[in-house]
């Protein structure tokens, strides 16, 4: 496996937790190296927060204790890996990082070269449609939102060492949404709102509660009355029986 150069998505050189516990300087326990299983199974996370990147690891390995998981804080200590041990996935915990912007697709794609067949997993705040294809096109096997539970993220994990490609539902609903509505004619609403913003609008018009909206959407509530807040100001708004009053008016 080919080791990229010291990169920007992190930079701290924290050392790394491995399975629950914290290993030798070289970022593995001695019997990772003599199991029998060398590298199998072995699943990398790449954070330079440590108490980000060991929560999620110690949440995988207690959702599935056969999982190995090396925790370290920044992409360029994947080489300190020995070889007999190369992981069989990658986690790069990317955070509120936009993927869609020039940099970072242009560093994700170069170490998502650089690292050769190991599927690598981008872990990312956003589930806008617009990051997960950024993601995709630069070599991605999954993307996980950090709004889904541990459980999500180890089912992603296992799809990708398996050979598929995860994304998020709500990312596949939004997706859905648009395709309606340009089907439909709706036009008019074109550049007005953010693609989560259009899936929510659809939702409205259909006279559907926050709760729904959010299970449907794979939302946080809060974050659903947060969209309608923005909805509303940009149709000016007072209440949600004023705005699918609006948005009917404005597709007649």
């Amino acid at each position: 496996m080919a080791h990229p150069q010291t990169s920007d998505f992190s930079n701290d050189a924290t050392r790394p937790l491995h399975n629950g516990q914290m290993p030798g300087a070289n970022g593995l326990r001695k019997s990772d190296l003599e199991d029998g299983h060398r590298g199998e199974g072995l699943v990398m996370i790449v954070d330079k927060r440590a108490l980000e990147r060991e929560c999620l690891a110690r949440g995988l390995v207690e959702h599935n204790p056969t999982l190995r998981v090396s925790a370290v804080g920044s992409l360029d200590e994947i080489q300190h890996i020995a070889g007999e041990a190369e992981p069989s996935a990658i986690l790069v915990i990317l955070g509120s990082r936009k993927v869609s912007d020039q940099s970072g697709r242009a560093e994700l794609a170069h170490f998502i070269a650089e690292i050769g067949a190991v599927p690598v997993i981008v872990v990312v705040d956003s589930d806008e449609p617009a990051e997960v294809l950024a993601a995709l096109e630069c070599g991605a096997r999954g993307y996980i939102p950090t709004s889904v539970t541990v459980k999500v993220a180890a089912e992603a994990i296992g799809l990708a060492r398996a050979g598929g490609i995860f994304v998020p539902a709500s990312c596949v609903l939004a997706l859905r949404e648009i395709i309606h509505s340009s089907a439909n004619g709706a036009r008019p609403l074109a550049g007005m709102f953010t693609i989560r913003e259009a899936a929510v609008v659809e939702a409205l018009k259909k006279g559907k509660a926050n709760k729904i909206i959010a299970y449907e959407l794979n939302l946080c509530e809060s974050t659903v009355k947060v969209h309608i807040r923005n909805i509303m100001k940009k149709l000016k708004a007072t209440n949600r029986t004023e705005v699918a009053y609006k948005l009917r008016q404005m597709l007649l």
